[in-house]
């Protein structure tokens, strides 16, 4: 199966570091060093060959090395599905990010054509447990990375929502305002809701078909309060019929927006919300890998894999058999932790890089380590 890695990485006035310049091969990647080093920092940019926000999730003015300004700038070599491309990501002036791809201007969409990027992040540790919102984000992630276009999508119906909603806000009742968002939406919510079946019918798969060491989990998605219409029409009528109630609560009730993520540690038959905090982890690690095995066969590389302290939340045993699979579908994992001794049992089957910090700059040095 062809790779998906990146072979050159290289970091200018970027959050913490002011330059990096890094070389790898399609092994996977251990980033060690103290807390606050700015390990994670290196994680973020890698997320931003995909499309999308990054695993930050933040705007393109609050990536810039303070106090040096204006403007930050990643570039790398990525060698995807037997193609060599150079990509270039930057923003001046805390304006939007721009994008090159092989020298030529590009939009962000076009990253979904020639990469996948999955990560996982402390900050999802919570995910089973607070508010659907999460959980929708997190299940757009995984649907994005099968259907590049579900971003489009989203785009198409969150901006036609906001202008119902200003509307219903403001009591407008005269239904011709009203007309072009909800076929709008109605045609983008669809194509979320569709999308989003897709992705969890191919992790079902994924898992179904899996040996693995991580516990499986059974999907579902929850329509939310109103439920959530099959048929483009339908969901038209629904926002149309709705009007009224949707002006007195001042924001649309019904809609892919309103949808949540159910899952069950298929083995014990226990809601994820009701595992202990080592289940839920372990529920979130097996998620990500099945999305990985899914890629492999759709895109036909397994992606890029960001896994940020993953090692520190689980015991030996499980630790190894995360970087076993890990090596057994070629996927080149970026991994931190605050210590090399957490990657032991990766050995040569990893490249490391050590970061430091020094005042308030990091510093990524590599090892020299062989296959």
């Amino acid at each position: 199966m062809p790779d998906l890695y990146l072979s050159r990485l290289t970091l200018s006035h970027f959050r913490s570091h002011q330059a990096a310049a890094l070389a790898f091969d399609a092994r996977p990647v251990a980033l060690y060093g103290p807390n606050g080093a700015g390990k994670t920092n290196i994680l973020e940019a890698v997320s931003l060959f995909s499309p999308g926000r990054g695993l930050r999730r933040a705007a393109a003015q609050d990536m810039v090395r303070q106090p040096d300004g204006p403007g930050w700038k990643v570039t790398g070599v990525l060698h995807s599905l037997e193609q060599v491309h150079e990509i270039e990501i930057w923003s001046e002036g805390g304006q939007p990010r721009q994008l090159r791809i092989d020298g030529k201007t590009a939009a962000q969409a076009a990253l979904g054509r020639i990469a996948r990027v999955l990560w996982l992040v402390p900050s999802m540790d919570r995910l089973w447990i607070e508010g659907a919102e999460g959980r929708r984000r997190f299940l757009d992630r995984m649907t994005m990375s099968f259907v590049p276009d579900h971003a489009e999508a989203t785009l198409a119906y969150e901006k036609a929502m906001r202008e119902r909603n200003r509307l219903l806000k403001d009591q407008v009742r005269d239904g011709h305002w009203y007309v072009a968002l909800e076929r709008q939406m109605a045609e983008a919510g669809l194509a979320i809701h569709r999308n989003r079946q897709v992705a969890l019918e191919r992790l079902k798969a994924a898992q179904d078909a899996a040996e693995t060491a991580f516990p499986a989990a059974g999907l579902e998605l929850l329509p939310g309060e109103g439920g959530m219409p099959e048929t483009e029409p339908d969901l038209r009528d629904a926002l149309h019929t709705g009007r009224a109630r949707d002006i007195a609560a001042g924001r649309t009730l019904i809609g892919p927006h309103r949808a949540d993520l159910g899952a069950v540690y298929t083995a014990k038959g226990v809601p994820a919300a009701a595992c202990s905090t080592g289940e839920q982890k372990a529920l979130l690690i097996s998620l990500i890998l099945a999305n990985a095995r899914a890629l492999a066969q759709e895109f036909g590389a397994p992606p890029l894999l960001l896994l940020d302290e993953v090692a520190a939340h689980l015991d030996a045993a499980r630790r190894a058999a995360l970087y076993d699979e890990v090596c057994t579908l070629g996927v080149q994992a970026w991994m931190t932790g605050t210590g090399p001794e957490l990657f032991t049992d990766l050995g040569a089957r990893a490249q490391y890089v050590e970061v430091t910090e020094t005042g308030c700059e990091s510093r990524a040095e590599q090892e020299v380590s062989t296959p």
